[in-house]
């Protein structure tokens, strides 16, 4: 014997119980022909079971069904109707209270709240209890509800699928609605946890119930007017589904975008109440389309219905098609009168709607599930053991660990959970031209396959809210392009956000970045902040103006000076030439060419070799040059203290000892110079912290030390030259050299002396422009000072370039 509880009625009638008396039995309203489908359903099964030769041989299944009238408290009671036997007995009968149970099994309900009531209060009895809609995550819990099973997928899987949906059409921003039971909290509970992992905010989750008051349903309308989502997630049974659309349209709240479960996606009687298509678009999860050979010709022959025993089947028949038998209480009205014999051929109401096969198919399964734990306990072969003692417990254990297919080929198992393997259908909502609704499959949904595989949608246009083909926008805040990060708005959602644009120096490079990555230090973001860009790589270069006019200058400096150097050798017989050592003039002439092509080195990219040579270079010919003019200062002090009566110093500073001062000065700055090079030399270097855009390509010194030691040095032999010039100024002469190495002096010591803080604070190759420019200035002031009055005498007053003239005993003309 199986049971079965289904909803034949959706509401029953208000009462005011005083408790003085008896409650009367619950009236119940508003007849379900849902309920009747999935007893017609579980008849068939059983039907089918009792003529099969294979299942179950010789054992015929009865029945006993109740209506629960959608009643938590009735289900409870019919429940426990079936398990006790709903005998009436006296607190003194003798009768044992050890009996068996009446039903080995209770098929039902459709619903969650009344299956958790039902398998909380047979659950201890080990009654095995299978529902064939009653989708809750909650009811896999078997420490509550130890002997529930179900055909139907649980919430779990649906609640994350909706999830993924909603996160696969880029909605971010959506708002849910959910009824206040354990269907709904759970559901949703689960769906905002999931949207929560995916990066989807909720600007609102609210319950709604159709017998809510009227000014908790304005307060929800306030709600849904006032909100900036345009999907509504929903968890509700289709009645509620229905009041809600009817509330809407009462409002003209239209054009949102509507993802339903399988409660209602798939419900025929929910789009036809639509009657102003508020639901048109509407995207949702179903369970897998099913056919099972001849279920639908017996849910549809009535027969089995009729009944002197079935109360309902006046009332039934009455509904089903629009007449009333003489003197029945539940019509009125001049509808025709019921013969009893009414065919169904012609009628089209929701009895005869197949669109819920698949749940009907559910009870099937649930019905078979019963039948082979019951062929396995009673051992069946091709007669079954009629000795075995059933008991519920050893059946519960039987059902946990069947597994089947049915004639359609579809397999059957529950899990540890007592739920079976989860796959959804996608349906969308698409009206056709005769103002009706289909339900399309769109995609499919398979928990057994690999997560990445698991949610497949087809390649088939969708319908969208508005009989739109475009998929509707629904996010807080619109997506953060490239360049951009996102910046969280205050007190708000995560979904809710400012689009702050990257720093400099910073990318980001995908869609809703959370950061900016700083790019490497050779790189610059480009000017959308999207990618990093090679740094310009700086250096005065023989391209740029400024090194093209520093290059010109050097080789002019080389070619006066090589003109200068010319024009002594042409006339190096004359006095001019001869007074003052001429060997340390061409000396000087050449370290001062060398002096303009060192300058050459600074120009151009920084490699190894030239960095170590522009630093050596420039501090090896300037001791060179500067110590001849220090020789050539030495001279004229001594020749005129040769000319006392009495002095020989001439014969200790003559051209050898001359020429000994020049090589030992310069040869103590190459002696710092190969430390330098030794110790830490001169290395090319990328600056990086100049110019943000840039990368200034320099020569580092190395040492320090080094440098300043080689130019220190420098400036010592200078100052010294100086001194020794400037004291020698006064001395009678008509060409007295030792004016004009005082004023190059000067103007050297001058150059060196504003070198140092320009060149500090010069940024990038200005520095090495500075440094070259000192260079020539120098240079020129020592070829210009020292040469120029020279050669000014040589080539255009050659009657001074005289013996008699040079020793003052002749009047310059």
């Amino acid at each position: 014997m199986l049971g079965g509880i289904f909803s034949f009625h959706t509401s029953w009638k208000d009462r005011q119980d005083t408790y003085r008396q008896k409650p009367l039995p619950l009236e119940c309203t508003s007849l379900n022909f849902k309920g009747f489908q999935f007893a017609q359903a579980m008849l068939f099964a059983i039907e089918e079971i009792n003529n099969s030769t294979d299942l179950l041989p010789g054992i015929s299944l009865g029945y006993k069904i109740y209506n629960s009238c959608a009643s938590i408290a009735r289900s409870v009671s019919v429940a426990l109707a079936l398990a006790n036997g709903n005998e009436i007995l006296s607190a003194l009968s003798d009768a044992p209270c050890n009996r068996l149970t009446q039903v080995q099994a209770i098929i039902g309900e459709a619903s969650s709240s009344p299956c958790m009531a039902m398998a909380t209060v047979i659950g201890p009895f080990h009654i095995p209890m299978i529902s064939h809609f009653a989708t809750c995550a909650c009811l896999s819990d078997k420490t509550k509800y130890p002997s529930f099973f179900r055909t139907i997928p649980s919430d779990y899987y649906q609640s994350r699928t909706l999830a993924q949906l909603v996160k696969y059409f880029g909605w971010t921003w959506v708002g849910a609605i959910r009824t206040n039971d354990g269907y709904g909290n759970n559901g949703m509970a689960i769906f905002t946890e999931t949207a929560q992992h995916l990066g989807i905010c909720l600007e609102y989750s609210i319950t709604f119930s159709k017998a809510d008051p009227l000014d908790k349903i304005k307060k929800i309308i306030d709600i849904i007017k006032a909100s900036t989502s345009k999907v509504i997630v929903t968890f509700l049974p289709p009645t509620d589904v229905i009041a809600l659309v009817q509330q809407l349209s009462l409002h003209n709240l239209t054009g949102y975008q509507w993802v339903g479960t399988e409660a209602w996606i798939s419900d025929s009687q929910t789009a036809a109440m639509d009657k102003h298509h508020i639901l048109d678009g509407a995207i949702g999860l179903s369970i897998p389309k099913a056919h099972v050979s001849g279920m639908r010709e017996f849910i549809l022959d009535v027969t089995p219905l009729y009944s002197s025993s079935n109360e309902m089947f006046p009332e039934f028949w009455e509904t089903l098609f629009n007449c009333k038998f003489k003197q029945s209480k539940s019509s009125a009205g001049n509808q025709r009168e019921c013969t009893g014999n009414e065919v169904l051929t012609g009628v089209k109401n929701s009895f005869t709607d197949m669109s819920l096969m698949p749940i009907f198919y559910n009870v099937y399964k649930g019905l078979y599930a019963v039948a082979h734990a019951l062929h396995n306990i009673l051992s069946c072969n091709k007669t079954c053991n009629n000795k075995v003692q059933l008991d519920p417990f050893m059946i519960l254990q039987h059902i946990k660990n069947i597994t089947f297919k049915t004639k359609e080929g579809d397999g059957v198992y529950f899990n540890e959970n007592g739920d079976p393997a989860a796959k959804y259908e996608i349906i969308n909502w698409q009206p056709t031209e005769h103002g009706l609704v289909d339900f399309v499959t769109v995609g499919l949904y398979d928990a057994s396959l690999p997560a990445d595989k698991q949610l497949n949608l087809l390649h088939k246009s969708l319908i969208w809210a508005k009989n739109s083909q475009q998929v509707p926008l629904s996010v807080c805040s619109e997506k953060c392009p490239p360049g951009t990060r996102k910046v969280l708005q205050k007190g708000k959602p995560v979904c809710c956000y400012d689009c702050l644009k990257c720093a400099e120096g910073e990318i980001s490079n995908i869609t809703d970045s959370i950061t900016c990555v700083r790019c490497h230090p050779e790189f610059w973001s480009n000017e959308r902040r999207d990618a990093c860009v090679k740094k310009e790589a700086e250096f005065l270069s023989y391209e740029e103006i400024m090194g093209a006019l520093l290059t010109a200058a050097s080789l002019f400096g080389t070619c006066i000076t090589s003109v200068v150097a010319f024009i002594f050798f042409r006339f190096r017989k004359t006095p001019i030439v001869r007074a003052n050592n001429s060997e340390l003039s061409f000396l000087l002439l050449f370290s001062l060419t060398l002096c303009f092509l060192c300058s050459l080195t600074f120009i151009g990219r920084p490699s190894e070799w030239s960095c170590m040579l522009r630093h050596t270079a420039f501090g090896i010919t300037f001791v060179l040059c500067i110590s001849c003019v220090l020789g050539k200062t030495i001279v004229v002090l001594m020749a005129f203290r040769a000319t006392l009566p009495g002095s020989n110093v001439m014969k200790w500073f003559g051209p050898a000892q001359q020429r000994l001062t020049v090589v030992g000065f310069t040869v103590i700055q190459v002696i710092i110079c190969i430390l330098w090079l030794e110790i830490s030399p001169p290395f090319p270097f990328k600056n990086l912290k100049i110019f943000k855009d840039k990368i200034i390509l320099e020569c580092a010194l190395g040492s320090a030390v080094g440098f300043w030691a080689v130019l220190g040095y420098i400036g010592l032999l200078a100052m010294l030259c100086f001194i020794l010039a400037f004291l020698a100024r006064k001395l009678p002469d008509n060409f007295n050299e030792a004016k004009f190495i005082t004023f190059s002096m000067l103007i050297f010591c001058a150059v060196w002396i504003t070198f140092i803080p320009a060149y500090v604070s010069s940024p990038g190759k200005f520095s090495v422009a500075v440094e070259i420019f000192a260079i020539l200035a120098s240079s020129f002031g020592l070829l210009i000072c020292i040469f120029v009055p020279k050669c000014y005498i040589i080539l255009l007053k050659p009657e001074n370039n005289t013996k008699k003239n040079m020793m003052g005993k002749g009047v310059p003309k």
